[in-house]
């Protein structure tokens, strides 16, 4: 397996570059704003074939470089059904634009313990709302990796205060997360990486975060 994150775009967030090296087939996670030239580069010098971006949810600073990456690398966009909309029409989840964001059309959705095959790899999706209604996570079971977004960073846990959050339902994603194997290295939507077993709180992140 390969991974790299890349962090751009004026929320510094994280987009990750997947790929499996026995058949060289790659996969985008996330597309923040000034994510491609680094993306391109990279692509090339491994020789990859990028097979598709997969979106862990749809706030802007996620999605502002889908379209382009999408048209660039004439790849299918997937994200989750409740967060199309957002996608389709940016800003329509009640969020200001601080840069523009091209609108998606997308074209797969993601469900809850869909397995999705990267050339030897395969990505569980782990439906994750509370951030946003239509939130994921991607788990590769066979690498310890867990591809958070906005879920569950270093510390602390995606912003509820966005108005199609739903902090009721985070603490249940949030408990689902805590079941992983304590060795599962934890890649965020922003920030540095952890592993679950260090983010002790996880099954009371309520008790916590709950205000």
């Amino acid at each position: 397996m390969f991974l790299e994150v890349y962090c751009s775009g004026p929320a510094l967030t994280n987009c990750i570059l997947l790929a499996c090296m026995q058949t060289h087939k790659g996969a985008i996670i996330d597309a923040p704003a000034d994510s491609g030239d680094q993306l391109f580069k990279r692509i090339e010098e491994l020789e990859l074939d990028i097979e598709m971006l997969l979106l862990t949810h749809s706030h802007w600073d996620h999605t502002a470089a889908a379209a382009s990456l999408k048209e660039k690398l004439n790849i299918p966009v997937y994200v989750h059904k409740l967060d199309e909309e957002n996608l389709k029409k940016p800003g329509s989840d009640g969020l200001p634009l601080l840069i523009e964001v091209p609108p998606v059309e997308p074209d797969h959705f993601l469900e809850d313990g869909q397995e999705i095959k990267l050339g030897e790899l395969t990505l569980k999706v782990i439906h994750t709302p509370g951030h946003t209604p239509g939130g994921v996570c991607f788990y590769l079971e066979s690498e310890n990796v867990l591809i958070s977004g906005d879920t569950l960073f270093k510390g602390t846990i995606g912003n509820l205060s966005f108005p199609t959050s739903v902090p009721a339902k985070m603490w249940d994603s949030l408990k689902i997360l805590s079941l992983l194997p304590p060795n599962t290295r934890v890649i965020p939507g922003h920030g540095e990486e952890t592993t679950i077993g260090k983010e002790e709180w996880l099954k009371e992140a309520k008790k916590y975060f709950g205000g």
